[in-house]
């Protein structure tokens, strides 16, 4: 058995067992009980009462946080030469097409998000074995394939994120960085619960939201109470 170090010791006395904190008191401890020496992710868990083998119970979407990550997004964009400048000037990191898909097809996957458009999409349904395992397909639910290339490209790198309840029915998502003001982290996460709220499925039966939980990179969980998303 691992040897609890001192600061996880401190952290966890900070925390009180079986208590359910507020939003706002969630937010303020996830930074007190972080102890990392860089700028650790928050993350928000959240167990729905979902059964994810079931299609018609599967939960997934889009949502822009209002403070964004924190994390610098890296965004290829793969497009027709009439779309470059939008892209672009929307700020995506790369930008183009063939060579890319050639770069791609030799192992480069230095990014985090692609977006692209339904005529190139032949080319890149090519990627799939490559892309797909990574998390990095671009899937026209979750608005990375689109023909509006310059507004996905701002909308990702403002912090739009797409989530997908896992095999446990556990939605994990990053919604900020320890060193963002606690009111921000709280937005953040409230804003993420509503849009799960909205993507209940007709078919979930009982208690909808089961748990949400605050953490940081290595701290420990602090549970919060669902009623503070109704505030």
């Amino acid at each position: 058995m691992s040897k609890i170090t001192k600061k996880r010791k401190a952290a966890l006395e900070k925390i009180e067992i079986g208590k359910q904190y507020s939003l706002s008191e969630a937010s303020k401890l996830v930074k007190e009980v972080s102890y990392a020496k860089f700028d650790s992710s928050v993350d928000i868990d959240i167990r729905l009462g979902v059964d994810p083998r079931k299609s018609n119970q599967m939960v997934r979407g889009v949502v822009t946080l209002p403070h964004g990550t924190g994390k610098k997004i890296k965004v290829l964009a793969l497009c027709t030469p009439d779309k470059e400048a939008e892209a672009k000037e929307a700020g995506a990191d790369y930008v183009g097409l063939d060579e890319y898909v050639e770069k791609i097809k030799d192992g480069w996957t230095d990014i985090d998000v692609i977006i692209t458009m339904p005529p190139v999409m032949g080319k890149i349904g090519a990627l799939g074995r490559i892309l797909g395992p990574r998390g990095l397909m671009p899937n026209p639910k979750s608005g990375t394939v689109t023909m509006e290339i310059g507004k996905a490209v701002k909308e990702v790198k403002q912090g739009k994120i797409d989530f997908k309840v896992d095999k446990f029915g556990i939605l994990h998502t990053a919604i900020g960085k320890v060193s963002f003001e606690a009111d921000k982290i709280a937005d953040n996460a409230r804003e993420f619960v509503n849009v799960v709220n909205k993507l209940k499925p007709t078919a979930a039966k009982g208690t909808y939201i089961k748990s949400v939980y605050l953490s940081s990179t290595m701290s420990p969980g602090i549970r919060v109470d669902t009623k503070a998303f109704d505030e």
